[in-house]
């Protein structure tokens, strides 16, 4: 993936936005052809469960092409995430990246943890000369 990006977020809620945002930008600019809203939302839990459930401040990381992303979100805190029940005590964060994503991950490493997923546009329907889709 040639685009990359990193940034140090602080350990506060508004990190979720900036987070966001820094995303938006950087898809664009990376030319990434799948659905933009996938990925802001994947960034969204991936940051939100590290500011609550981890520890220090975040480290967000994003690599991309045109037709893959990869996300990681690294905190200070050992701990893997586990996939739980989902419901309104413990979130669906997991579930959500699950459902969205073609793989994700938690990977330790020294002072820390790195939670990580991938997400793969759709290719394009194929269309004649005339924009009928072939099935």
């Amino acid at each position: 993936m040639a685009h990359r990006t990193q940034q140090r977020l602080a350990e506060e809620l508004d990190s979720i936005t900036a987070a966001r945002e820094i995303a938006g930008r950087f898809l664009k600019d990376a030319g990434y052809g799948g659905a933009h809203d996938d990925v802001l939302l994947v960034v969204s839990e991936l940051v939100t469960n590290a500011l609550l459930h981890g520890s220090g401040e975040p480290l967000f990381r994003m690599s991309a092409s045109a037709t893959t992303v990869r996300v990681e979100v690294g905190d200070s805190a050992a701990k893997l995430p586990v996939p739980r029940e989902p419901g309104p005590r413990d979130g669906w964060g997991l579930q959500v990246i699950q459902r969205v994503c073609s793989s994700w991950g938690a990977s330790p490493h020294e002072g820390g943890k790195v939670v990580w997923c991938e997400l793969v546009s759709s290719p394009a329907p194929a269309t004649t000369k005339a924009g009928v889709e072939l099935a």
